[in-house]
């Protein structure tokens, strides 16, 4: 498999060089799709705060791609839907951190949790 990323600078805007535009994939048997998962431990706590659930998603993400033997490498889009518009820093300095500066498309909503302790959600779409 090939990931070739676009991140045009001609007729769009800067993407700031932590997320392209677009990540072309060639080659791939298969795709997973990652339902969007929350920072709860697995007796479904949740973290006690945005930087302890940003580390459980990230485990929760690797032990889910792992089951379908995958690894962050294999991460190729990814949605952040967080509780409060402030959490985006820390939300997409773990998103760096945890794909090892790797660059993929990523979008970041701004949402009501189903859960009021849930402060952000994250899926991802993995290619192999």
């Amino acid at each position: 498999m090939e990931l070739v990323p676009h991140d045009p600078t001609d007729g769009v805007y800067a993407t700031g060089g932590d997320w392209v535009h677009a990540m072309e994939v060639r080659g791939a048997e298969r795709f997973l799709f990652v339902s969007g998962t929350m920072g709860l431990d697995p007796a479904g706590n949740p973290g006690a705060d945005l930087a302890g659930q940003l580390d459980l998603i990230w485990a929760n993400i690797r032990a889910i791609l792992a089951s379908a033997g995958m690894t962050v490498d294999n991460v190729v889009r990814l949605t952040s839907y967080l509780r409060d518009a402030s959490y985006a820093e820390a939300n997409a300095a773990a998103r760096v951190a945890a794909l090892g500066g790797r660059a993929v498309p990523t979008t970041a909503i701004v949402a009501t949790t189903l859960v009021s302790d849930w402060l952000v959600e994250i899926e991802v779409i993995a290619a192999g």
